[in-house]
């Protein structure tokens, strides 16, 4: 019970992400470095609606999907995987979001990521 309320709370949190990607994309815009549009011959806005399309996909499949639970976990932790290095751009470079607006709390987004990770693979067990 534990683990499907918690894989309910990550569909969620996921699902809202990814609808902001689609109303706030100019915000999470600075978050893409400029190497991944240079590798994926995609604009910064693509990126940033593409990855919005995946988090709403995955979770939906977290919900959606139960005989794939363990798939779409590890989708989903690979996703969070995937994007750190926007994580990590935003840090280095000091750009500003809402709610990560200091270098403390840009830093502090870092140790999110593996606590993420480890959310999405527990939940999906």
């Amino acid at each position: 019970m534990t683990r499907t309320i918690a894989r309910w709370l990550l569909a969620l949190a996921l699902g809202a992400m990814g609808v902001l990607h689609f109303t706030q994309t100019r915000g999470f815009r600075v978050v893409v470095p400029d190497w991944a549009t240079r590798l994926t011959r995609l604009d910064k806005d693509t990126i940033v609606l593409a990855s919005g399309a995946a988090e709403v996909a995955l979770a939906a499949g977290l919900v959606a999907l139960p005989r794939e639970r363990r798939r779409m976990g590890a989708a989903t932790a690979g996703f969070f995987a995937a994007v750190f290095p926007g994580n990590w751009h935003q840090w280095r470079t000091g750009r500003s979001t809402p709610g990560l607006d200091t270098d403390r709390r840009r830093f502090g987004r870092l140790f999110l990521q593996p606590l993420l990770i480890a959310w999405a693979l527990w939940a999906t067990r």
